[in-house]
């Protein structure tokens, strides 16, 4: 147990992060709107997800630095400021978004004002993230995946016409009309994110400063190497899974529940979770509801600590979350920066959709010229050395790039 429990660190946050009270919207929202015709669609991001997850992770692991810090270093100054920008606008938007999610989850559970508790909730995070050193902080986020095992347990408490999920999954219904082009757009938008790049490369780096027996793997003997890449891949691919297989059950819980209940328009966590009591019962609910609450908890630090990270790197400050705050005020100070605003958001009257929609929007927008350098950089000699990417990885990396280029240009098609 100890040996798996130390192959799985990055790889398995980030994934779980993905499944955030935004992501859990999206999902909700594409099960009641269109039942079981959206199922495919997460077998299909997979791959993509775990192949640029990859490289990101294998930037980090191999330079000893994270992907704002290598954009800085080998490209230009411009491209690095504008992505960064982005980066912290549309994590910010999220936050925001998660934490008015939150809080009316706990809401619906206890009743109560959802100000008083997102405020709460967010501060909370916020002090877990500033305070705990990082070695603790990821024992705690590790735990915190567990919560997403509510959304497998929802499906015991409903009966699943399992040959018609299983068809649907297997033989995609595919449609043209915009709504169902739109879902597909906002699932793959939702499931790869710059974030997530921002995150596991920069948390690579973070371990290897816990370990003194780790080192860029540039600066390291190839036996060394084989182990550490073979790790992250370990990692990688069940992080990733567990976040589709996660994403599957919600998608497939409101499909049964809502969807075939004639309840198709849902566009909130909190919505799917009040929508299911009445069909499915107070356990569904309780459950669907305290996953939220988790999930939330376990992705705002990812979207601020990678916002942190990022502009850390852009400026060289000194960062990490195992220095304490009088060491790295500057990374502090943007994680802090990016929680705040993101809280003082849930007070204006900014529809939290409206603010999903433009957050993943900007996210797809920045994700493409990231994706494009994140695989520039790997294929690169004189920055990866011995360990450029090369053959399937690099394949699906570029259909991973090439398949989020065309969403983006089908999500500006649909806004015209």
């Amino acid at each position: 147990m100890d040996k798996w429990k130390n192959k799985l660190g990055p790889g398995l946050i980030t994934g779980a992060a993905d499944d955030d009270p935004s992501g859990i919207a999206t999902y909700s929202e594409g099960g009641a709107q269109f039942g079981y015709n959206m199922l495919w669609t997460l077998f299909i991001t997979y791959p993509l997800m775990v192949a640029i997850q990859l490289i990101s992770a294998r930037i980090g692991i191999v330079t000893g630095e994270g992907i704002a810090y290598n954009i800085g270093k080998h490209y230009s100054k411009s491209l690095l400021y504008s992505v960064v920008a982005l980066l912290f606008i549309a994590n910010t938007i999220n936050i925001a978004a998660d934490i008015v999610a939150m809080g009316d989850a706990l809401r619906l559970l206890i009743g109560g004002s959802r100000h008083t508790y997102a405020v709460i909730l967010g501060l909370t995070s916020l002090l877990l993230q500033v305070f705990v050193p990082y070695h603790k902080y990821v024992r705690f986020l590790k735990w915190l995946t567990l919560s997403l095992f509510t959304y497998v347990a929802i499906i015991f408490t409903v009966h699943i016409p399992w040959s018609a999920v299983l068809f649907r999954t297997c033989v995609p219904h595919i449609s043209l009309h915009m709504d169902y082009i739109m879902m597909v757009v906002a699932i793959f938008g939702t499931t790869i994110s710059p974030y997530l790049f921002f995150w596991q490369a920069a948390e690579e780096v973070e371990d290897m400063h816990l370990n003194a027996n780790r080192m860029p793997l540039i600066k390291t003997n190839k036996n060394a190497a084989t182990q550490q890449l073979k790790r992250i891949k370990i990692d990688t691919c069940i992080g990733m899974g567990f976040s589709n297989f996660i994403a599957f059950f919600i998608m497939l819980t409101t499909a049964v529940v809502l969807h075939n209940h004639g309840l198709t328009n849902i566009q909130t966590s909190t919505e799917a979770a009040s929508a299911l009591r009445p069909i499915a019962g107070n356990f569904a609910f309780l459950l669907f509801a305290l996953g939220i609450l988790g999930t939330g908890l376990l992705a705002i630090p990812v979207l601020a600590g990678s916002t942190g990270y990022a502009v850390a790197e852009m400026f060289k400050w000194r960062e990490g979350m195992e220095l304490k705050l009088a060491f790295a005020r500057g990374f502090y100070g943007v994680i802090i920066l990016a929680t705040l605003i993101g809280i003082v958001l849930g007070f204006t009257p900014i529809s939290p959709i409206k603010g999903l929609y433009w957050s993943a929007v900007i996210n797809g927008v920045v994700s493409v010229p990231i994706m494009i350098v994140m695989m520039m950089m790997a294929s690169q000699k004189k920055i990866m050395q011995d360990f450029v990417i090369n053959g399937i990885l690099k394949l699906f990396g570029w259909l991973a790039t090439i398949t989020m280029a065309i969403v983006v240009i089908a999500m500006f098609v649909s806004m015209i």
